[in-house]
């Protein structure tokens, strides 16, 4: 069961500003040939080296972090007692779903 939290669009816009620079570190040990990462407004760009991309932002309006590849979407919401973000649907957690989804596709493990 997520907890939500209860906090202003501003509070949000940090807290998934900041979770998503923790991910870009974190992704600054694979290889660029690999994956290319960006980030810039709330949005995280992961592209690989055939061209597609996985697409990770902020929806401050849903107090959301939506992340996206090929033809899967996933909705987190923050929990405020674990301070992890969850998916709305109930099928894991972002940093665990990103790093397998990344794996898959690079072919290698990733940790998150």
């Amino acid at each position: 069961m997520i907890h939500r939290v209860m906090i202003t669009d501003h509070e949000f816009g940090k807290c998934a500003d900041n979770f998503m620079s923790e991910i870009l570190d974190a992704l600054d040990v694979i290889d660029p040939d690999d994956v290319d990462t960006q980030l810039a407004m709330g949005v995280l760009t992961m592209e690989f080296a055939d061209g597609t991309k996985c697409i990770m932002n902020r929806q401050t309006a849903a107090h959301q972090i939506w992340l996206a590849y090929g033809a899967t979407a996933w909705h987190f919401e923050p929990d405020e007692a674990s301070g992890d973000w969850f998916d709305t649907k109930g099928r894991g957690e972002l940093r665990s779903i990103l790093a397998t989804t990344l794996g898959e596709k690079i072919g290698k493990p990733v940790t998150l």
